[in-house]
């Protein structure tokens, strides 16, 4: 099948995480399409972002993995269309987004 025939991949999870702390605050999550804090200005994880996002997902460290990724296709998507000159490295975007979540374990070698 030709590449440019192939539909585009649906829009990822709606960045509505982690709630706000305290419920009067305003929450840490990203504003787009700059993907920075809303609490903070930060870039978005910020730190307390990511705390909050590891205790509101404790229980659910694959769901916690899979919304990290979706944000970090809609945030990829965002930031290259925003400044398609000047967008952050994909492995920056990786870091920034996807490695400090849940714990993966060492690669075995025997």
């Amino acid at each position: 099948m030709i590449s440019h025939q192939l539909g585009q991949p649906p829009d990822g999870p709606t960045p509505d995480r982690p709630r706000p702390y305290p419920l009067h605050a305003t929450p840490h999550t990203p504003l787009r399409p700059m993907w920075c804090c809303r609490a903070c200005g930060r870039p978005w994880p910020c730190p307390m972002a990511r705390l909050l996002l590891k205790t509101e997902y404790e229980d659910n460290q694959i769901g916690l993995a899979i919304y990290l990724c979706g944000l970090f296709y809609e945030a990829t998507r965002d930031l290259y269309r925003l400044n398609p000159d000047d967008a952050p490295a994909p492995a920056d975007m990786f870091a920034r987004f996807v490695a400090w979540g849940p714990h993966r374990r060492p690669i075995i070698r025997g």
